[in-house]
């Protein structure tokens, strides 16, 4: 619904206050340790050590939303987020022996890591699927009325036989910051897991940039697959780095064999350091969203340490309608690339926003844990031209809140609020919406009896919140998180029992 001016303005200053920002701030000066103290290598071995590098790794603060009262803005909306980078970030870093930088720290990427069991959606692209408990994370007294909401996001889960057919074009970032066994080799590994596991019908161009651009590969169908392996593994770095030039001609490849109704997707592959270009950072994100108007969309790869552009890698897929991922090892690769495919290509529904509408009698206040660069204004959810996230096919996206609830919502009220979800079609251009109500009904009595899931993806919130030096971390610990995690993994799970060992390394690292 349309807001007066002056409603407008009061929920600009609300939202000023909600979320704190700072600048994006590279890490300068300092050493950078997997350089010094050897590490791992793609596979997990160890690495010898190498000479000292400056750490010039750049992540942008987002700050932490604040606390909301429900009877001064009672509506939270936010794009929806399937990003997984900045888990991996960690996950490295963790592995290294090194605290993550708290800016590197993004909650949603955390919590969407992993996977959680929704039920598939009846019809449609998706289902929306919500579930509430006490917070673990407070004393008891206050748990009565303080609790934890998730609202989990399905997508519809399609087959290989009856995924779209997809045109790829690879673009590497070929320059001598990426001479490193876990960038380019690593980014080859990964190209090489992809290509494997594409089918007839598929199509992949290849292209590189360092001080020039070169194209390696026109269009290929897949049914060449020796030649498309060919030239991944002929790749070779050196030079400085024109991100701007390689988008442009992996642009024009992508262009030369476009379907219409089919998948076009340029992925790039890099560390992110672009310093030579005649091109700034934003107008390089405005050329990627005039090429998402002409129906190819942009994928961003990120690989290695010291020099890593978080912020760039984002950004780039961000405003490219694509995702952005952190490849780590050998076997992350196989899990975007392999088990997770059909997702990381296939658009089944874009400009995915949520828009939570509180009942002000039930719920005194709330906020979002994480989401803050995908923050959107109120009076936006139902503007069809404002961009909004994606979501593949078999993807999960969930989002936490805090919330506090009146005497009479902790007692007796039965709608505690309204989630309503809107999203395109992934070749249209109107949106469709979707109201569902969050009722008593949802609220568990206890976080034990509550599901696994929840009780994971808590735990992992909580986990994030420590890492990022959240202000409301100041009742969380490292002992407690495990405790929660564990009671909600069980044998096989194994990015569960990583999680939890990842825990322990950095409840380590803090106790010096």
């Amino acid at each position: 619904m349309p807001q007066a001016p002056r409603q407008q303005q009061a929920k600009r200053a609300t939202r000023m206050r909600r979320v704190k920002k700072a600048e994006a701030k590279p890490t300068m000066g300092a050493v950078a340790q997997d350089s010094l103290r050897g590490g791992l290598d793609v596979q997990g071995h160890a690495t010898p050590r190498r000479e000292q590098q400056a750490n010039t790794e750049d992540y942008a603060n987002y700050g932490v939303n604040q606390m909301t009262q429900t009877a001064e803005d009672a509506l939270s909306t936010f794009a929806i987020d399937v990003d997984t980078g900045a888990y991996t970030i960690a996950r490295r870093k963790l592995n290294y022996g090194q605290m993550p930088p708290s800016s590197a720290v993004r909650v949603e990427e955390f919590v969407n890591y992993f996977r959680y069991s929704y039920p598939d959606p009846d019809s449609g692209a998706f289902g929306v699927f919500m579930e509430a408990a006490p917070s673990p994370f407070v004393a008891e007294d206050e748990a009565e009325r303080r609790k934890i909401l998730r609202v989990g996001v399905q997508g519809k889960r399609v087959t290989r036989s009856t995924r779209k057919p997809v045109h790829l074009t690879f673009l590497v970032d070929v320059s001598g910051s990426m001479s490193s066994p876990d960038k380019l080799g690593l980014a080859q590994k990964s190209l090489e897991i992809l290509t494997n596991n594409l089918q007839e019908g598929d199509t992949v161009a290849l292209a590189t940039y360092a001080g020039r651009v070169a194209k390696i590969l026109d269009p290929t169908g897949i049914e060449n697959k020796g030649r498309i392996l060919t030239a991944i593994k002929s790749l070779r770095s050196g030079g400085s780095t024109a991100m701007n030039s390689g988008l442009e001609l992996a642009y024009k490849l992508a262009l030369q064999n476009h379907e219409r109704d089919h998948v076009n997707r340029v992925i790039v592959l890099s560390d992110g350091d672009a310093n030579v270009g005649p091109a700034s950072h934003q107008q390089i994100l405005k050329r990627i969203k005039h090429f998402v108007d002409e129906g190819v969309t942009l994928s961003t790869i990120g690989f290695g340490m010291g020099n890593y552009k978080d912020t760039m890698m984002e950004q780039l897929a961000n405003n490219g309608n694509g995702n952005y991922y952190y490849i780590d090892a050998e076997k992350e690769a196989w899990k975007v690339f392999g088990e997770q495919l059909d997702g990381t290509l296939q658009v089944i529904a874009k400009d995915v926003k949520i828009q939570v509408e509180f009942d002000e009698e039930a719920v005194e206040s709330y906020r979002l844990i994480g989401y803050e660069n995908r923050d959107i204004a109120d009076k936006d959810f139902r503007n069809d031209k404002v961009d909004a996230g994606e979501i593949g096919a078999g993807h999960t996206v969930t989002a936490l809140y805090e919330l506090v609830l009146t005497d009479k919502g902790a007692k007796e009220s039965n709608k505690l609020g309204t989630v309503r979800i809107r999203a395109k079609k992934p070749d249209g251009a109107k949106a469709s919406e979707q109201a569902f109500l969050l009722t008593r009904g949802d609220l568990k009595s206890s976080i034990r009896e509550a599901s696994k899931d929840f009780q994971f993806a808590t735990a992992v919130a909580g986990f994030a919140e420590i890492l990022r030096e959240s202000p409301y971390a100041k009742n969380l610990s490292y002992d407690l998180i495990e405790e929660i995690a564990q009671g909600a993994t069980v044998a096989g799970q194994q990015d569960r029992q990583e999680f939890l060992q990842l825990v322990k390394k950095a409840k380590k690292l803090s106790n010096g």
